[in-house]
């Protein structure tokens, strides 16, 4: 995606990226016939530094790195593909998808758009049962400049899908997991932090996963977002959406399918694989408290039992976590207005 890059700061953050990622844009700009001295000067990369197997650098580096590179190479894809992808390529793509009336039309038409800029790699949006994925297929030899640009052009592409999506939604979309087609690089723990959730390697193809009723969120973007977002649109990549937009329906889901695991926000949380904090946080910013998705999602298991069977309040009382009928009378009332008996009554009646 296209980025304009602004001036390296002194303070420098933790670095995790792997240097090999700026090795591979070093290389870049020998396919070019060019030095990479400028750009590596930039990021604040000494040459010595470069070389060292195990380095790291920070975003803020991989930040400017990358998008020096792009700009003075005139190619986005920094070499990866067969033909070049001129400096605004990915905004174009942005751009494009902005009208889509939600996710999932979004990525359907940045997948086919993306084809027509590099043939080289094909892109689908893949929907089975609930889950979701962005798959590649590899139609060129991407390792012909070598393994570590084929690493980099795969994780290059799938982090700069993943980035605009959640962007696209103001949501952070939590991965289900992340597939590469080859085997774990030296640099494995980085990718807990670029492709957070279960990451498997020497799979039959790069690909990510996650839960499908993000597909149907609208698009929260407008022409003057998408211009600001793309003068730093990197970071995009790098950092983590706060706000989950669907966190709300995933805890409902939690309270209704394990109630015995989900008696308290440490029960919810970690069968949602974040911590209660978080838990707390996330549903304060999207309105919502632990205890009112509690109440809702046992009065709905209330109601249909209520409804559907006949077994006596007290056993539908224990059936929906109270300890006795009287507390689970008094709680039915302040939710629908009316009593467990009086509720069954009228349906019956």
């Amino acid at each position: 995606m296209s980025v304009r890059p602004p001036p390296a700061t002194p303070a420098q953050p933790a670095a995790a990226t792997p240097m090999a990622f700026a090795r591979v844009m070093a290389a870049a700009y020998e396919l070019y016939g060019r030095s990479p001295a400028n750009a590596l000067k930039l990021a604040q990369i000494t040459p010595s530094r470069l070389q060292q197997p195990e380095a790291r650098i920070t975003a803020r580096q991989m930040e400017v790195l990358s998008g020096t590179a792009m700009q003075e190479l005139d190619d986005e894809a920094l070499g990866a593909f067969s033909r070049k992808l001129p400096w605004g390529s990915y905004g174009m793509l942005a751009r494009a998808s902005l009208s889509a009336p939600d996710l999932g039309v979004a990525l359907k038409r940045w997948c086919r758009h993306h084809a027509l800029l590099a043939g080289d790699i094909a892109l689908k949006l893949v929907v089975t049962g609930d889950s979701a994925a962005i798959t590649t297929e590899e139609r060129t030899d991407l390792a012909r400049h070598g393994q570590g640009a084929r690493e980099f052009c795969l994780v290059h592409v799938l982090r700069n899908i993943h980035g605009l999506a959640c962007w696209y939604i103001d949501s952070r979309i939590a991965l289900q997991g992340a597939r590469f087609p080859f085997a774990a690089p030296p640099h494995a723990d980085a990718y807990g932090l670029m492709f957070p959730g279960p990451v498997r390697f020497d799979a039959a193809q790069a690909e990510i996963r996650f839960d499908a009723r993000y597909l149907a969120l609208p698009l929260r973007r407008d022409e003057k977002a998408l211009q600001h977002m793309l003068q730093r649109a990197l970071p995009l990549t790098v950092l983590q959406y706060r706000r989950d937009r669907l966190l709300v329906q995933q805890v409902r889901q939690v309270l209704a399918a394990h109630p015995d695991q989900a008696h308290n926000a440490d029960g919810v949380a970690a069968l949602l694989n974040i911590s209660a904090r978080t838990l707390h946080r996330q549903l304060k910013e999207e309105g919502a408290n632990l205890q009112q998705l509690k109440d809702e999602v046992r009065c709905d298991r209330a109601k249909d039992l209520l409804y559907r069977s006949d077994k006596p309040v007290k056993q539908v009382a224990a059936a929906v976590g109270f300890l006795n009928e009287k507390s689970f009378t008094r709680a039915f009332r302040a939710w629908t207005g009316t009593s467990p008996g009086e509720f069954r009554k009228g349906f019956m009646g």
